[in-house]
């Protein structure tokens, strides 16, 4: 059951992003709980644990404009150059304790620049 639950999450945003649009932060309040696709640079970058890595997007913690969060280990990047890179990420757009966020957990929702 919970793996038929996750299956329709992934093929729910796989969809989504074929018609995702791409906002910039100052939009991203309009579109919550919606599936879009955020570029910025990534400014500065915390490895909580090897399953949970947070990217701060447009600013560094706590000013970042937005946080990736890069959930489970799928997603393979080169950590230490990807200060000042520019990213596109693709998911939904959330707010925790009322900062704007995108989790990311599949490589294929992630575009380093």
């Amino acid at each position: 059951m919970k793996k038929m639950l996750w299956l329709i999450i992934v093929l729910s945003l796989v969809a989504g992003r074929l018609s995702a649009q791409q906002f910039d932060a100052a939009e991203y309040a309009k579109h919550l709980g919606k599936i879009g696709m955020l570029c910025d640079t990534v400014k500065s970058f915390k490895i909580m644990s090897d399953t949970l890595t947070l990217l701060n997007m447009g600013g560094i913690s706590p000013n970042q404009k937005y946080t990736i969060l890069i959930m489970g280990n799928k997603i393979n990047l080169d950590w230490t150059n990807l200060k000042g890179k520019a990213v596109c990420v693709s998911g939904v757009f959330e707010l925790y304790q009322n900062q704007p966020q995108i989790i990311v957990a599949e490589p294929e929702f992630i575009q380093v620049h």
